[in-house]
């Protein structure tokens, strides 16, 4: 009790001096370091000494070192200073959420389901800006090696480096048409039918497209591949104008309904996807990504993708910077 008082009666300031005239081993350094002279530091730990009743450093000739008492403060110091330290980051997570930068990166395909998550978020916290880069899969790679982004939404989990994944959506890849194509007037296809059809495929290198060749590849089924784009909806007019049909996000189509553009039900299709939200397993995360990404698992759970699209969390939202990087 004795002792807690005595603590009581020192200064955070006269422990700090004490600390550094420690760290450094010299009055002389403890000041430079902490911008004040020698005399005003040895006057502050000769008044932490007198407070605590105990001799805080024996001489040794020109040289100081902490008595046992010091030793024992300076253990002291240490908890106490990291208590602080931890304190503080805390009070500055805290700022973090009233304001700041969420910042998100995302395969070009999940510009579609993105808003979808952001809605009530940003009702929550409505001073927090959402920085969104969307890239392709080598594109978001590069940006994950760079440690550029807080979250990656992606729909394959990274092989190229150690990663935490958390699941969160479910979208379906379907065969879309020109509502003029023979085929839109068909009510069930076979996967056959698609057989020397113009196609309109996403760039080489794609994870939409790996998905589509790897399912006509398991049914032997060959396409021309007519025209090749890194844009959705580029492709969505080339297969309005009639120029091939192709494979996109369902959500793409329902996000802008037309009466130019059919979904064909095709044998074998949709095609599932799973999304995920991932970041690099070392990374530690800000409180305002760790808030998003709760936040995002919570609205998630048992919500399906038709759910999803037509939930509430789409509206009154705005991506506050919202930016396009279509790596190469």
């Amino acid at each position: 009790m004795r002792q807690e008082l005595m603590l009581d009666q020192a200064t955070l300031y006269q422990l700090k001096i004490f600390y550094t005239v420690v760290k450094f081993g010299s009055f002389t350094r403890a000041g430079q370091e902490l911008f004040l002279s020698q005399p005003a530091v040895c006057m502050q730990v000769k008044k932490l000494a007198q407070v605590l009743g105990l001799s805080l450093f024996d001489k040794l000739g020109k040289n100081i070192s902490p008595s046992i008492a010091g030793q024992e403060l300076i253990a002291t110091c240490d908890k106490i200073f990291n208590t602080m330290d931890k304190f503080e980051d805390k009070l500055a997570d805290l700022q973090t959420l009233k304001q700041g930068t969420l910042r998100l990166s995302g395969l070009t395909t999940a510009k579609y389901i993105i808003p979808l998550t952001l809605g009530e978020f940003s009702q929550r916290y409505p001073d927090i800006d959402v920085s969104l880069k969307l890239a392709n899969h080598s594109g978001i790679a590069e940006r994950m090696m760079k440690n550029l982004d807080d979250l990656y939404i992606v729909s394959e989990i990274p092989k190229f480096i150690d990663v935490e994944s958390f699941p969160f959506f479910r979208d379906e890849l379907v065969v879309v048409a020109c509502s003029r194509h023979p085929l839109a007037r068909e009510k069930k296809i076979s996967i056959h039918q698609l057989a020397n059809e113009a196609f309109i495929m996403r760039e080489i290198g794609s994870l939409t497209r790996n998905q589509v060749q790897n399912i006509l590849l398991k049914y032997d089924v060959k396409v021309r591949v007519k025209m090749e784009s890194n844009n959705d909806e580029m492709i969505k007019s080339f297969v309005a104008d009639g120029l091939g049909i192709s494979v996109l996000p369902r959500q793409c189509i329902i996000s802008n309904p037309d009466n130019e553009l059919t979904i064909l039900n095709v044998e074998h299709f949709p095609i599932w996807r799973q999304w995920y939200m991932v970041y690099p397993a070392k990374k530690h995360l800000s409180a305002l990504a760790k808030t998003y990404l709760q936040y995002l698992l919570e609205i998630s759970v048992g919500c399906s993708e038709v759910e999803m699209s037509n939930c509430r969390l789409i509206s009154n939202y705005t991506v506050h910077s919202y930016n396009y990087c279509i790596a190469a």
